[in-house]
């Protein structure tokens, strides 16, 4: 348990999922209050969501994340067999829907907002779909999934990227990416954290095998299932000359597949400004406005 400089308590949370990984994680706030789950991207870890903003628990809200399987201080799965098959069955969405489902059983949340950044956003859709009892609101942050898209998700070949993470490590991955979408201005600045947040892995080939494995699978079959979601939606984009691997377009599209959902993101330049996703404090206001909006019974 730590106590930060405004008295607002961290308290670690650590629990194992059915198949007998650990996934550990952290939660703040008031146990009773009204809960929020923060659900990060491929490759990240729960610190990447609203990068350290405490305004959720300082607003009421009882604030729950952990790192992802295979992510963070989260223990790996076992992949057996090999193939696709295997990679899906072990880090797929059915799988990390899943989890999420453990946590809230384990915390006794009957009903949560969740709040997810990419593969993060994913999860969140394939839980609402799935359990809509027990989804209060969802922030969806910069997705990424294209039901109509091919396999290989368009940012980039992500087995390439994992089989350099197995063979080079950080080094390795870094080397294999390509940047060369970002704008220089912004280069750097995104190259030093995609460093920064592949460090922060206790396990990372199964982030590699994560890579894989969610690569290949799908949250949902087609955006006329996302006419089903009933709650509070906030969709939060990021353009594409700062963030190709998220495209604006995309995320427009989530915006009005989901009925009443709301579409937000920067303004355009120049000069070019930083994505709200990028901006914890920013986004976790977008996050309480959202909240405000929930119905928690």
């Amino acid at each position: 348990m730590q106590t930060d400089n405004a008295g607002m308590t961290t308290r670690e949370l650590s629990v194992v999922s059915d198949d007998g990984l650990l996934l550990s994680g952290e939660e703040s706030g008031e146990a009773g209050a009204p809960a929020i789950v923060l659900l990060h991207g491929l490759t990240a870890t729960r610190r990447y969501v609203v990068m350290g903003s405490r305004l959720l628990e300082r607003s009421g809200y009882r604030t729950i994340a952990y790192d992802a399987r295979g992510h963070g201080r989260s223990g790996p799965a076992v992949v057996t067999g090999g193939g696709r098959a295997a990679g899906e069955a072990a880090y797929g969405y059915e799988r990390l829907a899943r989890d999420l489902e453990e946590v809230l059983d384990a915390l006794a949340i009957p009903r949560a907002a969740l709040a997810g950044a990419s593969m993060g956003a994913h999860t969140a859709l394939r839980f609402a779909l799935s359990h809509p009892e027990r989804v209060a609101a969802l922030g969806l942050v910069t997705p990424a999934f294209d039901p109509g898209a091919s396999e290989v998700p368009p940012e980039g070949d992500r087995d390439v990227l994992a089989q350099a993470l197995r063979e080079g490590g950080v080094p390795g991955f870094v080397g294999a990416y390509d940047f060369s979408a970002v704008p220089p201005a912004w280069r750097e600045t995104v190259e030093r954290v995609v460093a920064q947040r592949l460090s922060q892995h206790a396990h990372p080939e199964a982030v590699a095998d994560a890579m894989e494995g969610v690569s290949r699978s799908r949250p949902f079959e087609n955006f006329a299932e996302l006419a089903t979601i009933a709650v509070p939606t906030v969709v939060v984009a990021s353009r594409d000359e700062v963030d190709p691997g998220h495209p604006l377009a995309l995320a427009e599209r989530y915006a009005r597949a989901i009925p009443g959902a709301e579409l937000r993101v920067e303004d355009g330049g120049p000069p070019l400004r930083s994505p709200i996703a990028w901006q914890g404090g920013q986004l976790s206001k977008l996050l309480v406005e959202l909240l405000g909006r929930a119905s928690w019974d």
